[in-house]
Order: structure tokens, then C-alpha cells, then sequence
């Protein structure tokens, strides 16, 4: 599972309005050694508009992605002023530390393996074999036979933590019902009087907090089955079914992922694992149950690495990792269900 994790959280529906600035905590650093392969609860940054920052000193850049210590290690990142991140600002001095962790250099199948090995011949930009290392914001520049971070310079060159050279991709799913009454009518929200709008959450084991389910995009597989398999092993346990089981549950899950979905963000992630050499990028989708029919059919059940799991109202009441927070407001806009009480920060206002 270690190469399942790296990564928990999140293109755009014409919504380029929204994630001008979403700050990202996460959901998986004990359950892997290191930190390695998850949006931990380090912190995240995420920006519609960051990618403006390779271009020069723009006005949005990364800043998680320029902390020190690097997670999991004492390692102090040469320091990165807001001014001189973009990378068509001179610096001539610019120094930057190497650091790549063990736990990366030890050759998980998670991981590439070092550019200097006579046998590794990656092919950036493009669809490598079975591993994508096309970014989702465009072309990205090799600079002496290594990637460079779109977004500029983050004061350490390596990998980190991260296992692939370039863009390493993760999936957030977002699955959305109607709150209704015992009745089945959909139950109104009293002051807003807009419809209550609920969606799936898991309580993270390692920092206890709720968030949305996801993970890492296996080799050669589309995010759409990412989006899949991570909720069924995260909220439905999928993992410890019996076969029996699991094809029934393959049936549910065909039902609900093969209908029309919103995409919620789709692009970088400030993360603070980032380097100028690998990089975390994220899609978040919204499935949406109309008639909660198909959820009906499926027990929620906490798997994997998640502690518990539960249908959640969406409000602005919520306390959740605060770029899925953004996420979830974002699905309610779209679904024009109810966010807040307050109209002035109702999420339609966006």
C-alpha cells in the first residue's frame, strides 16, 4: 500500500475563479515511514494561478513548498525570497541543497530510480511506459537532465521524499448525496433555504482530523479508476472483502463512478515535500448521487488508513483540512446546495 499513499487531497469546471489561494493540510504521515507518500498534516498550499510564478516574480508563487526544516529530516532549504522564485529572475548564486531521502534512494517500486544510473532513461513531458510524467499544467523545462519545478525555485534540488522525477500525481474523490427525511423528501436548510447536501467523509488515523478520501495514481492507471479503488478502500473497506463481496461492490462502485462528475481542481500543489526537481499535483472530482439510490446500496466502512468514516452535511461550519474545506465548498456552489447562514460569505458569492 506504501505506494498507494502518496498523496491525499485535489481543473478546472471553469471555476478558475475559485482556488486563487487554498491552504492544504493532509491526511497521511504516520502510516508510512517518513512522511513519503502523503499529503501529511505538514501543510499544503494549493493556487489556480501559482503556475504564473515560472514566469518570473509573479504575484502568486509557492510558499509551502520553500519551508525548512523538509519534512521528516533536519535538513535546512537554502533560502528562496519571494522576489527570485521564478526562474527567469537572474541569480547567479543561487545554491540550492541536494537532498533526496533513504527511504526514496533504497528503490521502492513507488519510486524512480536515481538519473544517474546507465539503465534509467526517463522520458519527461510525455507518457513514460506506464508512468505518467505529463504535468497538468503544461510543458515543464529539463534543465541539465533533470525536470524543473513550474512554479520556481524552492532552494532544494532532489526528490525528497517524493518518489517521481517531475510530477508525482494524486486523485481526491468527492461523493455527494442529498440529505433527505424519512419520508425520502430532500430536508431544506431553514435559514439559507437551500437543500442540505451531504458527501463522504474519513477520519484520518494518523492526525485524527476529517478529510476527504484519496491517494496516489498507480503506473498506468487513469485517475478515474484511482478515484475508485481510493474510496472503495477507504470508506468501504473494499480491501478486507471477500471476493464475493468485492464483485458486488464492483457492481455499486461501476453504477456510481460511470455517471457525469464535476472536476474541482486539477493542477500543482504547493506541498512542503516539493523541490526544483519533484513536484506533488492533484485532480479533485465530484460524484454525485442524485436519488442516493446507489449509496443506499453501499455500508460505509472505515479501511486502509482511515479511522472512521461518515456521511457529513456540507456548511461552512466544517472543520476539515482547509483546502478540502475549499473543495467542498466549491461542489456545493456547483450543486446549488445550501453552505452558509450568513449570506454575505454564502458560497454562491464566489
Amino acid at each position: 500500500m506504501a505506494r498507494r499513499i502518496l498523496g491525499k487531497t485535489l481543473a478546472t469546471v471553469s471555476l478558475s475563479v475559485a482556488l486563487t489561494s487554498v491552504t492544504v493540510t493532509c491526511s497521511v504521515c504516520s502510516s508510512i515511514p517518513e512522511c513519503r507518500n502523503s499529503f501529511s498534516s505538514c501543510g499544503f498550499h494549493l493556487t489556480s494561478n501559482i503556475m504564473s510564478g515560472s514566469n518570473g516574480a509573479k504575484e502568486k508563487s509557492h510558499k509551502k513548498a520553500r519551508t525548512s526544516p523538509y519534512p521528516a529530516s533536519k535538513v535546512q532549504r537554502t533560502k528562496v525570497p519571494n522576489e527570485k522564485v521564478g526562474w527567469l529572475v537572474e541569480w547567479k548564486d543561487y545554491n540550492p541543497v541536494e537532498y533526496t531521502s533513504v527511504s526514496v534512494l533504497a528503490g521502492p517500486m513507488w519510486a524512480d530510480p536515481q538519473l544517474s544510473e546507465s539503465n534509467f532513461s526517463p522520458k519527461f513531458n510525455e507518457k513514460d511506459g506506464q508512468v505518467d510524467r505529463r504535468s497538468q499544467n503544461g510543458l515543464y523545462e529539463i534543465e541539465n537532465g533533470r525536470p524543473r519545478n513550474p512554479v520556481g525555485r524552492t532552494g532544494l534540488v532532489g526528490r525528497g521524499l517524493l518518489g517521481r522525477w517531475g510530477p508525482n500525481h494524486a486523485a481526491d474523490p468527492i461523493i455527494t448525496r442529498w440529505k433527505k427525511d424519512r419520508s425520502g423528501n430532500k430536508i431544506t436548510h431553514p435559514i439559507s433555504g437551500k437543500n442540505i447536501l451531504q458527501f463522504v467523509a474519513i477520519k484520518r488515523k494518523d492526525c485524527g482530523e476529517w478529510a476527504l478520501p484519496g491517494g496516489m495514481v498507480d503506473p498506468g492507471e487513469k485517475i478515474s479508476a484511482t478515484l475508485k479503488r481510493e474510496f472503495g478502500e477507504e470508506a468501504l473497506n473494499s480491501l478486507q472483502k471477500s471476493s464475493a463481496e468485492k464483485r458486488k461492490l464492483e457492481e455499486q462502485l461501476h453504477k456510481l463512478f460511470s455517471q457525469e462528475h464535476l472536476v474541482i481542481y486539477k493542477g500543482y500543489v504547493d506541498d512542503p515535500r516539493n523541490t526544483d526537481n519533484a513536484w506533488m499535483e492533484t485532480e479533485a472530482v465530484n460524484y454525485h448521487d442524485e436519488t442516493g439510490e446507489i449509496m443506499d446500496n453501499l455500508t460505509l466502512e472505515a479501511g486502509d488508513d482511515a479511522g472512521k468514516v461518515k456521511w457529513v452535511d456540507i456548511t461552512d461550519k466544517l472543520k476539515l483540512y482547509a483546502s478540502h474545506s475549499q473543495f467542498i465548498k466549491l461542489v456545493a456552489k456547483k450543486r446549488d446546495a445550501h453552505w452558509s447562514e450568513d449570506p454575505e460569505t454564502d458560497c454562491h458569492g464566489l
